[in-house]
């Protein structure tokens, strides 16, 4: 599960972009508790989501041009202008080039050649999140693409992330774990293939709760949709999708005592 011993290929950070950053606040405040905190006036609005002081997602407005709600997952690069090289290199594409976030880090935005969105983060003064894989923060990202053995591989090119295979109902599903210690307490997420007419590629977030069914019934009363309910996945957990009132997707995930 995701730790914040951040290492190369390490989901390190997660924001949101929105349209309306005030609404945004107040519905993750009644779904998971968080706390807004601006970063000040000169970040444009950015500011972080905190739970008990410290930092578990990120919210900013929208800055590119046609760009919808969407949670975005960044990827510790070491090198972030190598990094950007082996992804232009692989076929993927660069939206923002590298820039300095006021000494806290370096920051780029980049697409898979798969159309997934994704960004890359290079720590300065800020590592990254500040905690994951507890109750109502971020535990798994997870890829889902046409064709999960070539988005493999370009991650690889990228981070060196390793996987392994696994058997589920109607597909393979891959588990993606950084290249570095054990794999399985190295593992923070997986691939999926798309599962219906219409789905886009992209990056999803799972946030760790303890009762599944209950957030989603606060969602909704909250403006949010759902877009998969819940359901129980077997030596997995509970899980289910939702999106927020700007039409933000993220999952859902009550581990099986096996993950947690």
């Amino acid at each position: 599960m995701l730790g914040t011993d951040f290492r190369t290929g390490s989901p390190n950070w997660l924001d949101l972009g929105s349209p309306d950053t005030t609404a945004a606040a107040a519905f993750y405040e009644a779904l998971f508790g968080w706390k807004f905190v601006s970063a000040g006036p000169e970040a444009g609005g950015y500011g972080f989501f905190q739970k008990a002081g410290k930092t578990v997602a990120a919210l900013g407005p929208l800055t590119e041009e046609g760009a919808k709600s969407a949670w975005m997952v960044h990827f510790q690069a070491e090198d972030i202008q190598a990094t950007v090289k082996a992804l232009k290199d692989g076929g993927g594409k660069i939206r923002m080039e590298p820039m300095d976030v006021m000494g806290e880090g370096w920051l780029a935005q980049a697409t898979d050649p798969q159309g997934a969105e994704f960004a890359l983060w290079q720590p300065g003064k800020t590592a990254g999140l500040g905690i994951a894989s507890a109750e109502n923060t971020l535990l798994w990202v997870e890829l889902h693409v046409p064709d999960p053995a070539a988005a493999i591989a370009f991650y690889k090119g990228l981070f060196g992330w390793r996987h392994q295979e696994m058997e589920a109902p109607g597909m393979t599903y891959r588990v993606l774990s950084i290249a570095e210690g054990d794999q399985q307490e190295g593992s923070f997420g997986g691939v999926a293939p798309l599962s219906g007419e219409g789905e886009e590629a992209r990056w999803v977030p799972y946030f760790n709760v303890t009762d599944v069914d209950a957030t989603v019934r606060t969602a909704g009363e909250n403006g949010g949709s759902v877009l998969m309910p819940a359901a129980d996945v077997p030596d997995v957990g509970r899980i289910a999708w939702l999106a927020d009132p700007s039409g933000a997707v993220f999952a859902l995930l009550k581990p099986a005592p096996r993950m947690s």
